[in-house]
């Protein structure tokens, strides 16, 4: 259907609006929106049901809707009967009315139809139904000399009122006149044509009249005032032929009609001037004949005698609209006329024209009704109300009423206002404020009763069940009114949220999401109050839990502002913290509201509470808390990762004597702790104990890669193979003999040796002072764990949990050190092994042409151990300088134990060149107690006496052992063996097993003992070893 703008001939701002204004201004209305409101066009979104009459306006539908209705109502009183049918109140003086005793009517204080639809009667004034006195009456009728064709001059606008006179009782013809603004110029023309048309044929029915061609017959060019008023008098009369007969046709009109294509070329050859409608005229001989061969047509072609000029579909229904529109009050279109019950009866004589029926005028004067009440702004609720009495009688005539185009009528204005309420319902705080909110209550149920008809009294008659499009048009009470709330709840809280927006736009400002979201929670609670107040009671009639429905609506919009929030966030700062505690006062206020409102249902609410989403701000907080220590923890990671491919183990400087990966690897974490506790929520246990657990990860991972630096076996030479000696065979002293003046490459040897003894250098090699280094970042690191470990147990802002276990409760145990103890303990025994690692390097590698090189390599003399203890002393020193204090013990004891191996190693596991008499043993004992008093005393003095003797004791007893004699230790080598391999008593031709090599030296050991016997220069221990183990003598 097209839109059809019914408001264009009112004025923009009628006589009522502005009572109106001045009612609404009066009880404290705000002038900008009652007057915004007042001047806004209100039926732009009104859609006109029925399909537009091309080339016809407003005022040329009205004005041949009038015609028809003064023709219909010739022989009535007033229109030209005999005695004319006039309105008195019983308001008016006892004169007035008794001068219209006799042949006059005088209308009672009541009307059925005011009644019927919950109108007040107006009640008003004598003068108000009151008229100039007689006049010339033409043809039983009234009419003035003040005609502007009598040249006449009058003060009324355009002939609507008539000049004051002495008042009368006004006509029912009159009063129609004056509410379709008609003229009395026109109205006594019309008069004029009527009586030419029936002279001679008073019981002519109305219907047969075709007035438009009536008119063009008897009126002349010469009553009107000039040619273009006569043509464009007559382009509308032909024009209204045409909607009738051609466009809008009663009965269907085939292809090639010649009547229609005569009538069409007159239609054409009046477009450029006024056709001749003389008795004489050909044309209008061509006319009349056409016009009345189309009207007087049947549907199989008989005679009929039905005339079909204006009962088709939409052309009928706009003509009698237009005249049920006469029943408004012309001086204040908002009212009914209390006349409203004489006036249909009237119009009821146009029926046969318009081819109307009962049902069909009920839908109609519905849609008038509703029209009325959009057209004149929505000021007057009675309208409304009476439009839904209107629409219940027609939702009882379509279960009796088949005819297809009273459906097709029907659902066009039902649709229209259907769509026109459900867009307000749907977004009712925009269109329903304080003082107009409780039109809802009339508005609602009058769309429950549209779309019953549309879902379910339409699909009896139509058969088109009930569907619009895709879209199923009928749904429950309830669901509807849902529907409604929540959809109005999303604009309003979408409105609302642009008008907090643009409060940021006159500051010329943005506001950041989170002031946003702070001032929206406000507004939304004030629109959970609003709803509260203004449209729950009214929704509750159709929905017990209405309130519940808005609070989750809102809840929901909210959410999806704040979900965004969220997924936006990256940290958790003040503002953010503010946002989310906001949140869940607002989701409290809300679940309060929802909980209130749905005590009355049967599970006192708790089925709606369960379909509310919640926030759940305290594990949004937990997540995004989690989820930042996770972040800060792989930043960390990330550089752990850096560190690991570019670390070179050189100090970062004098005073910080450990790696830059630490230092900046320990700042990032005491940051994330430090920020930690600055995030504006409870810290609870539990937090705590998941951040140390991350850094707890972090530190032992870096702890094994400072840590990854070898073992000191890799730097413990390989035990030789077991040898006996031979060097004083007498075969190498008659060599030696018959070469006095040579020199052989080992003597060569030993002599570089001496000489590299006794012009000791300083041997700390550039590895071994990087494995200072790696121990120096031990230490700090765990320095700085234990200052971590301190801020986390006794940070006062940490709530306790009761969910930690009581042998767990590191608040309880308030120890300083109760979240990193098990990485402290590996941080060490990583020390441990660092220093373990770098002592024997710096022993075994770095001085080994001192030790385990050069020491006795040459034989035992007396004041040998002093170079390598010089050098001992000098990278002791520079060890000491390099190591931060705390370092230093640990290291110290491991060089020491280190130096003890390498001197044992030289006393049982010296190759070719570790040959030892009996008497040497003096020599040795002197040199390893200078050697221990050097640890004990003079280097540092970092170790205590007690520690020094305690790993010299293995040393001093294989050097007791050295001081045996060869029978006595082969004795007991064999006693230890035979005790060891469980042989017990040897026999003859019994050999002694190999004892394996533990590398555990001791004077009770047999690999001990054996390897004393082969490094012992005498002739009863290599015959022993001969004899026994076929051992090799050395090259």
């Amino acid at each position: 259907m097209g839109q059809h703008s019914r408001h264009e001939s009112y004025p923009s701002l009628s006589s009522s609006r502005v009572d109106y204004l001045h009612h609404q201004l009066s009880r404290g209305g705000d002038v900008a929106s009652v007057i915004s409101a007042a001047i806004a066009t209100p039926v732009d979104d009104l859609a006109w049901p029925f399909e537009k009459l091309e080339g016809l306006s407003e005022d040329d539908v009205r004005q041949t809707s009038y015609e028809i209705f003064f023709t219909a109502c010739r022989s009535a009183p007033g229109f030209g009967g005999k005695h004319a049918l006039t309105f008195y109140s019983n308001y008016e003086s006892n004169g007035a009315g008794e001068g219209g005793k006799g042949n006059q009517v005088v209308t009672k204080p009541t009307s059925r139809v005011k009644k019927m639809l919950g109108l007040k009667m107006l009640k008003r004034s004598p003068s108000r139904r009151m008229v100039a006195g007689f006049g010339v009456n033409v043809g039983g009728g009234l009419s003035t000399p003040s005609s502007p064709v009598a040249g006449g001059s009058s003060p009324s606008i355009n002939g609507l009122l008539p000049p004051m006179r002495p008042r009368r009782p006004m006509t029912a013809a009159e009063m129609m006149r004056q509410q379709m603004r008609v003229s009395e110029h026109d109205d006594n023309k019309l008069r004029k044509t009527l009586m030419r048309t029936v002279v001679g044929q008073a019981g002519r029915r109305s219907e047969t009249i075709i007035i438009p061609l009536e008119l063009l017959r008897h009126l002349k060019p010469s009553e009107f005032s000039d040619s273009t008023e006569y043509h464009m008098w007559q382009r509308r009369q032909l024009k209204m032929l045409e909607a009738g007969l051609l466009l809008h046709p009663s009965l269907p009109l085939e292809k090639n009609n010649p009547f229609a294509k005569r009538f069409h070329d007159i239609l054409i050859s009046s477009e450029s001037g006024p056709i001749d409608t003389g008795k004489n005229s050909d044309t209008m001989r061509t006319l009349c004949n056409s016009v009345v061969s189309l009207s007087w047509r049947s549907h199989n072609g008989t005679p009929t005698d039905v005339c079909h000029w204006a009962d088709g579909f939409p052309f009928n229904i706009q003509l009698y609209t237009a005249l049920l529109q006469s029943v408004f009050d012309i001086r204040d279109d908002t009212l009914v006329l209390d006349e409203v019950d004489e006036l249909l009866e009237l119009m009821k004589k146009t029926w046969s024209v318009f081819g109307i029926t009962f049902p069909i005028h009920n839908v109609c004067f519905t849609w008038v009704l509703f029209y009325q009440y959009v057209l004149t702004g929505q000021i007057e609720p009675d309208l409304l109300t009476a439009s839904h009495i209107m629409l219940k009688e027609v939702a009882n005539d379509v279960k009796k009423e088949k005819d297809a185009i009273f459906v097709k009528i029907l659902s066009s204005v039902v649709r229209s206002m259907l769509d026109w309420s459900e867009k307000r319902l749907l977004n009712y705080h925009e269109y329903f404020m304080r003082g107009n909110a409780n039109q809802i209550e009339i508005l609602l149920p009058l769309v429950l009763t549209a779309s019953k008809i549309l879902g379910e009294d339409l699909t009896i008659t139509n058969g088109e069940g009930g569907q619009n499009g895709d879209i199923a048009i009928f749904k429950a009470p309830h669901e509807r009114v849902e529907n409604y709330i929540r959809s109005s709840m999303t604009y309003a809280f979408d409105k609302t949220f642009e008008a907090v927006n643009a409060k940021s736009a006159e500051f010329e400002r943005k506001k950041e999401l989170s002031e946003v979201l702070l001032e929206l929670a406000q507004e939304t609670e004030g629109l959970v109050m609003k709803e509260r107040q203004n449209f729950t009671p009214m929704f509750k009639k159709w929905h017990s839990t209405a309130g519940a429905v808005a609070a989750m609506a809102l809840h929901n919009c909210y959410r999806q502002m704040l979900r965004q929030y969220i997924n936006e966030l990256t940290s958790l700062t003040s503002e953010s913290v503010q946002v989310l505690h906001r949140a869940a006062k607002l989701e409290k206020a809300i679940v309060q509201t929802v909980v209130e409102d749905a005590t009355e249902s049967e599970d006192g609410g708790k089925t709606v509470v369960r379909e509310m989403v919640p926030y759940d701000v305290d594990s949004v907080i937990l997540t995004r808390l989690g989820k930042w220590i996770y972040d800060s923890l792989q930043k960390a990671r990330e550089y752990l990762q850096k560190a690991k491919e570019t670390e070179t183990w050189n100090p970062k400087s004098k005073t910080e004597p450990y790696a830059q990966s630490a230092v900046e690897l320990m700042q990032m974490t005491t940051t994330t702790v430090e920020e930690f506790f600055k995030v504006p929520i409870p810290i609870t246990e539990e937090l705590v104990r998941a951040l140390a657990d991350g850094l707890g990860s972090l530190f032992q991972e870096y702890m094994m890669f400072v840590a990854a630096c070898g073992s000191k076996q890799s730097y413990i030479p390989v035990l030789p193979p077991l040898t006996r000696c031979s060097q004083n065979s007498k075969f190498l002293k008659l060599w030696k003999k018959a070469a006095p003046c040579g020199a052989g490459h080992k003597d060569l040897y030993n002599v570089n040796k001496a000489h590299e003894v006794q012009n000791p250098r300083p041997s700390t090699s550039r590895g071994t002072q990087r494995l200072y280094v790696r121990l120096n970042t031990l230490h700090y690191l765990l320095t700085q764990i234990h200052y971590l470990d301190t801020l986390l147990a006794t940070n006062p802002g940490v709530v306790p949990s009761s969910r930690i276990r009581l042998g767990n409760s590191h608040r309880a145990q308030n120890n300083g050190s109760v979240y990193f103890d098990s990485i402290k303990k590996s941080i060490l025994a990583s020390c441990q092994h660092v220093s373990e690692v770098a002592g024997y390097r710096l022993i075994f590698l770095d001085s080994s042409s001192v030790f385990y090189d050069g020491l006795y390599s040459g034989g035992v003399t007396r004041g040998q151990i002093r170079p390598a203890l010089r050098i001992l002393k000098q990278n002791v020193t520079l060890m000491s300088n390099l190591l931060i204090e705390r370092a230093q013990p640990m290291a110290m004891k491991e060089v020491m134990k280190a130096s003890f191996d390498a001197f044992l190693m030289v006393l049982l596991a010296g190759g070719n060149t570790g040959v030892f008499h009996r008497s040497d043993h003096e020599i040795i004992k002197e040199d390893f107690d200078v050697m221990k008093r050097a640890f004990s005393t003079s280097i540092e003095g970092l170790i205590s006496e007690h520690v020094v003797n305690g790993e010299a004791a293995v040393v001093e007893g294989v050097i007791a052992l050295m001081s045996l004699s060869t029978e006595q230790l082969i004795e007991d080598f064999s006693i230890v063996i035979c005790e060891g391999s469980a042989i017990g008593v040897m026999t003859n031709g019994q050999k002694l097993p190999m004892p394996p090599t533990t590398g555990k030296w001791n004077r009770s050991d047999p690999n001990t003992i054996l390897r004393v016997l082969c490094h012992r220069d005498d002739r009863a221990a290599n015959l022993f070893l001969k004899k026994t183990f076929q051992l090799a003598k050395r090259k």
